[in-house]
């Protein structure tokens, strides 16, 4: 009863009546509502999901009686808003179909009412969307959703989602744009900024990282040449000394021959590493690269070529 009422402080000036008397689609929107409400508190989620979890598991002990029988409706309710919150916890071992799907469970996520399996999208407000994620179309209707701080919440984790996956391919770009997301998100946290600046600053960000992407393409570069890119622009001066036509060239030829020198080992010996390293260092020299900045750009470049090892060893 105490942490009963505990979370109904938590939700106090929220009307939930309509979760045992409404329709599936009203009661389906007070998820994110709740959700909101919470995530408004100092706090909010990291209290409510506590609360929550100590009120289920007293409840887990005296369910059958009829004390813990009045409240169950309620405790279904804070457990279907804690289960949102809580949704934006993820692994980085996921699949890219998995990935997905956990990033449609935290706007989409099915729960059963009267038998029937009801789509948490349309009480949302959204579309099922075509994960391309951060398309143009998602991130405006993402920006006019009703609960501002859910809409915060879901870019928070689909740019964290989508860094995940960048890290694992361009070791460059993930790590600029993860420091931007932090420091964003760390304003946001400590209120230096409101809620509906940090979700102007998270979609501008996630266009950023959808125009690097195109850059690539623009360049006419592959995947694995404009992570090599990258790592070479690393620092301005670079850019501005070697220019895009030079540094496209040093990439192309940096894939080639790092490609053709690298075993699934090679990170575990010395020996392999300095060869690759003195080859780097050679292209390097070869177009100029600017002697001042080629050992933090020969650093960059072989923790970049650490990332995609495995798979180049394998082809």
């Amino acid at each position: 009863m105490e942490k009963h009422g505990i979370a109904c402080d938590m939700l106090h000036g929220l009307s939930w009546q309509a979760w045992t008397t409404g329709t599936p689609a009203q009661r389906l929107a007070l998820i994110p509502a709740g959700q909101d409400h919470v995530l408004q508190q100092q706090d909010g989620k990291d209290r409510f999901t506590q609360v929550v979890t100590a009120l289920s598991q007293a409840f887990a002990l005296c369910a059958a009686s009829d004390e813990a029988t009045e409240l169950r409706d309620d405790v279904a309710f804070f457990q279907a808003i804690k289960a949102a919150l809580v949704k934006q916890a993820g692994t980085s071992t996921k699949t890219p179909d998995q990935l997905d799907a956990a990033v449609r469970q935290l706007v989409s996520k099915a729960i059963i009412t009267d038998g029937q399996v009801i789509d948490v999208f349309t009480a949302a407000g959204l579309p099922r969307p075509d994960i391309s994620i951060l398309s143009d179309q998602f991130l405006a209707e993402v920006r006019g959703l009703k609960h501002q701080h859910v809409a915060a919440e879901l870019l928070e984790k689909l740019l964290k989602d989508e860094l995940k996956t960048r890290a694992k391919r361009n070791l460059t770009q993930s790590q600029a744009f993860s420091e931007k997301l932090k420091a964003t998100l760390n304003a946001y946290h400590n209120r230096a900024i409101a809620t509906q600046e940090v979700i102007d600053e998270l979609i501008t960000l996630a266009k950023t990282m959808n125009a690097a992407t195109k850059r690539g393409e623009a360049l006419g570069l592959n995947d694995d040449e404009i992570a090599f890119y990258d790592a070479l622009a690393t620092n301005e001066s670079a850019i501005q000394a070697m220019g895009d036509a030079k540094l496209r060239v040093i990439a192309t030829e940096l894939v080639t021959q790092v490609r053709k020198s690298v075993t699934i080992d090679w990170t575990l010996r010395q020996s392999a590493q300095a060869k690759i390293r003195v080859m780097v260092r050679r292209i390097l020299n070869k177009y100029g690269y600017p002697p001042d900045l080629q050992d933090a750009a020969v650093q960059q470049v072989l923790a970049q070529a650490t990332l995609l090892c495995a798979d180049w060893a394998a082809t």
